[in-house]
């Protein structure tokens, strides 16, 4: 089979006036980046109703044998379009640093791929880089606000806005600047991170027009003055600026699939400190234009699925109809203690216990009111046995399941899981509800995430969260909704522990503010906010000949 860059060159892409004009938008709508890339102006969702049915696809708590969450969502899309249905995706924009890190590209897989591949993962229409610009505009404004003779009295001991760029760089995770004399500015210790993590990029993810973002970037709480009270940015009088550098970041990015489905990729916030979903704006236009819209949330259903149900739903007014909960027998048997070079070998009892995995996931989902099947998206070596098992096991919870060949055979192997999405859709009624009200206690909210989702036996708080709830109790915080911030590779807050953990307490260390983009921050462990390249980076691979032609992106 071919790579999947082969496959994403070889595609015969369709005009994005074509596509667009299919979907129902007007000519005067878009703004072209090129033969095959456009933006929506959000003009179009005032004309459009958003009447759409709602697919979440999620999956099981990921492994580096891959679970295929995104290629899922893109061969479902064309899956559902094969079948007569009127289908749209919306999903994440690729971030350089893990396309040139771990990762490589992130624009599905296979048959299951959005196109042009290459331009998405390299810049695409320069989203990324607008946010990073507005974030350290913002970074820039703090320290000249110090220099220049702090009129708000900000403690510099007490700048909680870091710097980003969008760049694996593990050198810049703690660093001093000021240095170099008085004219430089004020020495403190600061540090970057990747711009993914940036609350600029969280809060245009949820915002809904360019008024909004402009409102929320001006609630961001930067740093503190010496009498404990929060300065935010509205404070320095820069949040107008940083709109006006978001003014085309904002609307959504339309492209295809591999088989001409539109697909509308914008934004992508980190998982495992932010929400980990694509832009409310790109989730409403690809309603507005089908009949059943795709979409994804990072990570395992415990970080991406419960900050989709808990706080992209919960702002943006969303109801989700029905959830694709993605599993690979190799990332079971891995759950179940199977070593990662031994996958390729039938282990029916690792795989058992592995599935108990998925089975937490399916609970999980099943307590917001959500109907769900399960997509086994199937390697060459999974065996009929192993499938059976995961089919039986499945059932035997009363929960749909199909098999999912999506990444060799495009919309054809997604045929199977379709009729299944469809079937609910058209037999079942979703009764949506969010796990906790957002005017509990911090605590509350905090340990009904912990023990419903994880499973765990309670939480216990650092001496410095417990201030930080009573601080943020003072200015009104306090009823925000919780995104937790966590290790993706466990249900749990420790990476260590595989499956379906059990007995263990969730430590919350301590609990940031993210005002603009409305919600608190837990963290519950060391989640890197700037990841560090790997002794051989995917950039080694990545190269261009004498024709402009990209290759080693997978």
């Amino acid at each position: 089979m071919r790579s999947d860059i082969e496959i994403a060159q070889a595609a015969e892409m369709k005009p994005i006036s074509e596509i667009a004009e299919k979907a129902g938008l007007l000519e005067e709508e878009l703004e072209h980046y090129g033969k095959y890339k456009a933006k929506v102006n959000l003009d179009a969702l005032d004309r459009l109703d958003q009447d759409s049915k709602l697919v979440l696809v999620t999956a099981m708590t990921p492994t580096p044998a891959g679970e295929g969450k995104t290629t899922t969502t893109v061969g479902l899309g064309q899956a559902l379009n094969r079948l007569g249905k009127n289908a749209a995706i919306a999903l994440r924009e690729p971030s350089l640093g893990p396309t040139m890190g771990v990762k490589g590209g992130a624009a599905g897989g296979g048959y299951s791929q959005v196109v042009p591949m290459e331009d998405i993962n390299l810049h695409f229409t320069g989203d990324i880089h607008a946010i990073g610009v507005a974030h350290n505009l913002l970074s820039a404004a703090i320290d000249n606000h110090i220099k220049q003779g702090n009129e708000l009295g900000i403690d510099p001991t007490r700048v909680s806005f870091s710097r980003v760029v969008d760049m694996n760089d593990r050198a810049l995770r703690d660093i001093i600047v000021g240095l170099g004399g008085k004219s430089n500015g004020y020495p403190r210790q600061d540090n970057f991170m990747i711009t993914v993590a940036s609350e600029v990029m969280a809060i245009l993810c949820l915002a809904n027009n360019i008024s909004e973002l402009k409102e929320k970037i001006g609630r961001i709480v930067v740093a503190y003055n010496y009498d404990d009270e929060p300065i935010i940015a509205k404070q320095l009088g820069v949040h107008g600026a940083m709109a006006a550098l978001l003014k085309e970041a904002i609307k959504p990015n339309l492209v295809q699939t591999l088989e001409n489905t539109p697909a509308f990729i914008h934004g992508g916030p980190f998982a495992n400190i932010a929400h980990g979903c694509n832009s409310v704006m790109a989730t409403k236009m690809a309603m507005s234009i089908s009949d059943i819209t795709v979409t994804e949330a990072g990570f395992g259903a415990d970080l991406g699925a419960e900050k989709f149900f808990n706080i992209k739903s919960r702002f943006a007014n969303l109801n989700p109809d029905a959830t694709v909960l993605v599993a690979t027998v190799r990332a079971l048997k891995m759950h179940g203690g199977k070593a990662k070079d031994d996958l390729t070998d039938e282990d029916l009892d690792a795989l058992s216990d592995g599935i108990e995995n998925l089975e937490k996931h399916i609970e999980n989902i099943k307590k917001f009111g959500v109907p769900l099947v399960v997509a086994i998206n199937r390697f060459p070596d999974d065996t009929e046995a192993e499938l059976e098992l995961v089919r039986e096991r499945c059932e035997k919870l009363d929960v749909n399941v199909a098999l999912s060949e999506v990444f060799a055979k495009g919309g054809e192997g997604g045929e199977e899981l379709g009729k299944k999405v469809i079937d609910i859709l058209d037999n079942e009624e979703s009764k949506f509800e969010f796990l906790y009200d957002e005017k509990a206690s911090i605590p509350e909210k905090i340990r009904t995430i912990a023990e419903e989702v994880y499973g765990a036996d309670g939480v216990e708080f650092s001496d410095e969260a417990k201030k930080q709830i009573e601080l943020y109790k003072c200015y009104g915080y306090d009823k925000l909704p919780i995104c937790m911030a966590k290790t993706q590779s466990s249900i749990s807050d420790n990476p260590a522990l595989k499956g379906r953990p059990e007995g263990f307490k969730v430590n919350v260390r301590e609990i940031n503010v993210s005002a603009g983009a409305g919600f608190l921050v837990a963290l519950t462990g060391p989640v890197l906010t700037m990841p560090g390249l790997p002794k051989r980076p995917s950039a080694e691979d990545i190269d261009i000949d004498e024709n402009g032609k990209i290759s080693g992106l997978f």
